[in-house]
């Protein structure tokens, strides 16, 4: 299994908001495509800080369901307009869990 490891940093005091609209909005999109998520986890240290992970059978599964939600009407007319404004920065590092340890 490939995880993606995601580290969003949301300009100032914008991690609520952008978490009500990721909770109601991008998290079910990602389960309807077969994405599993974890998370969000919210830094107990950075208050614009949350880390989620992603999950995918193996590298040709997650670039197809990554374009899959990417390239989707809800993506491009609605989240990414919201969404990407309220970003400061992220991070995706994905690692290989060979082993399967991740409990989804």
């Amino acid at each position: 299994m490939i995880v993606e490891m995601r580290t969003y940093r949301t300009k100032p005091g914008m991690r609520t908001r952008f978490l009500e609209v990721f909770r109601a909005k991008s998290i079910p999109e990602h389960a309807r495509l077969g994405m599993p998520i974890l998370g969000p986890f919210l830094s107990v240290d950075d208050p614009d800080a949350f880390v989620f992970m992603r999950g995918f059978r193996d590298a040709a599964t997650r670039a197809a369901l990554a374009a899959s939600f990417y390239e989707s009407r809800l993506w491009k007319d609605e989240l990414e307009a919201v969404l990407m404004p309220m970003l400061e920065s992220y991070d995706v590092v994905a690692v290989d869990d060979p082993g399967g340890r991740m409990r989804w």
